[in-house]
């Protein structure tokens, strides 16, 4: 058989984890898939896929395949657009990435953007509060909010974030302005579960990391409802600076105790392609990062300390 072909039979059914979903996804039969594996295992001399009852998932052997035959699939699909002259109308399907609110209030943006300027794509957007990784889970593109371990992933910086504890000016008059982190002890305290899963917020002193336990008399699971019972007036919340830059602007929400926060947060866009990166990947990250970089709310360090 084709060795190129073979190669797309495994993509399809490494990434569908099922022999009859990569049969569905490539409109074959079960069997000519099934036959389809074993010469490619044959061929190259090493099992690629561990097969049970339930799933079908790639050996350690498998998985380092995957990513190389990812890449020159996505390499000959580029060749093939570049003879035919259409590089630069990128076509296909892309699948991107972000945290929930993150991706709703600054990415859905470009990915409506983008999929206006090239008619021939279709993109599918996971908003999740967790970290997703690109490579196992099948994203072409995605943003991380946080220090990035060592990867392979291609990481392309555009802008910072802190960590702001904020309240509504009617709450910090009735109840007072924290001055130092132990203050927060006699506070109402609203803890969003996404920024802040433990009870304990973390600040800076001087060189010393200091840990202050809350107690929140509310927690929320979602950023906008913790945003709400602030701008509410009920309690002292802590949230990500872009989560709540335009009420800190406007003065629905004052931030409180900036002289102790920790250092900021990175953003990067991610993407698992490197230089020969497929058109559709490239012009969808040059448009985020472009967007994202001009974004003021993600580059923000002054006015919003109290």
């Amino acid at each position: 058989m084709d060795r190129f072909h073979l190669m797309a039979v495994y993509v399809a059914v490494a990434e569908e984890e099922s022999f009859a979903g990569g049969a569905r996804r490539l409109k074959m039969s079960p069997p000519a898939v099934t036959r389809a594996i074993a010469a490619l295992e044959h061929r190259l001399g090493v099992k690629l896929l561990n097969r049970t009852t339930r799933f079908v998932r790639a050996t350690d052997a498998g998985a380092r395949y995957l990513e190389h035959a990812r890449r020159i699939i996505a390499e000959a699909d580029e060749a093939d657009n570049a003879a035919a002259g259409v590089n630069a109308e990128p076509r296909g399907q892309l699948t991107v990435t972000a945290p929930v609110l993150f991706g709703r209030m600054f990415v859905m943006p470009s990915i409506v953007e983008y999929l206006r300027r090239y008619p021939d794509m279709a993109l599918s957007a996971v908003f999740l509060d967790r970290i997703v990784n690109l490579l196992e889970e099948g994203m072409d593109a995605g943003v991380r909010i946080g220090e990035l371990p060592d990867s392979t992933m291609k990481a392309i910086g555009v802008g910072h974030v802190r960590r702001v504890v904020c309240a509504s000016p009617d709450y910090l008059r009735a109840h007072g302005v924290p001055r130092v982190p132990a203050d927060l002890a006699r506070h109402i305290v609203v803890s969003a579960s996404a920024v802040s899963p433990s009870v304990e917020w973390r600040f800076v002193a001087g060189k010393k990391t200091v840990g202050v336990k809350v107690s929140p008399r509310l927690t929320v699971t979602g950023n906008d409802a913790a945003i709400q019972a602030a701008l509410q007036g009920f309690g002292v919340t802590r949230l990500l600076s872009y989560q709540v830059a335009a009420h800190l602007v406007s003065g629905q929400l004052r931030a409180v105790l900036g002289e102790y926060e920790p250092r900021r947060l990175p953003i990067h866009v991610l993407h698992r392609e490197g230089r020969q990166a497929s058109a559709k990947v490239r012009t969808f990250v040059d448009l985020l990062v472009e967007r994202l970089r001009a974004d003021k709310a993600l580059n923000w360090n002054e006015g919003a300390k109290g």
